[in-house]
């Protein structure tokens, strides 16, 4: 009886910590995070035009020019700021649709989530309100793409409940979502874990009226 071949080994490079990101990689994620949420804060209070670069990496204790490695200028991470969150919407919007078959649910599940980011998003909010129209041409058309899939999802469901106007459902997701997208209003008026089931019970209430 001949004896089995041994396995030959991984090529170089397939080893099981081959496909990790090393620490300075994940270091430089970390700070670009960081870098984000400090400029969509910093942002909210004044403006993008009222922040300067320098009080950005200041904010995460960084100089100016080492701030450079991770954006090219103000405008990239404003791009960043605003593109970054809608990614996260629209992903995190098809996750939750796709874990409900019934459309009611999956609008349930639409509102449960878009107001828990609208409740811990308030600073992006405020950055989108205001600051969108400043982007450069093709980074506001890529944001508003990507924003523009993330309503018909809503509007999906409201067509898979009875609405036989397209246009109409569209209407009702873009007010519903501005709804929950108040939060940077309604929360100073209490907390935000008695804001949120108020504002869900008028979403649903307006969407299905």
């Amino acid at each position: 009886m001949s004896r089995a071949k041994p396995a030959a080994p991984p090529p170089s490079g397939a080893t099981a910590g081959a496909a990790r990101p090393s620490a300075r990689t994940l270091q430089k994620a970390e700070r670009t995070d960081l870098l984000l949420s400090e400029a969509a804060r910093l942002f909210a209070a004044k403006g993008f035009r009222g922040v300067s670069l320098e009080e950005i990496a200041s904010a995460v204790g960084i100089s100016g020019p080492a701030l450079y490695r991770h954006f090219s200028n103000k405008q990239a991470i404003l791009a960043a700021v605003l593109g970054d969150v809608s990614t996260r919407l629209l992903e995190g919007g098809r996750r939750r649709v796709a874990a409900h078959a019934d459309p009611r649910e999956a609008l349930i599940a639409l509102i449960d989530f878009h107001a828990d980011f609208a409740l811990g998003e308030t600073d992006r909010i405020r950055v989108h309100n205001r600051d969108l129209r400043t982007l450069e041409d093709e980074a506001s058309d890529a944001v508003r793409r990507t924003q523009r899939d993330y309503v018909e999802l809503w509007v999906d469901q409201l067509v898979r409940l009875g609405e036989p106007d397209r246009a109409a459902a569209r209407l009702k997701a873009q007010a519903a979502i501005g709804l929950l997208n108040s939060t940077p209003h309604s929360v100073r008026h209490g907390d935000p874990a008695r804001v949120k089931p108020v504002l869900e019970r008028m979403t649903l209430a307006a969407l299905l009226a």
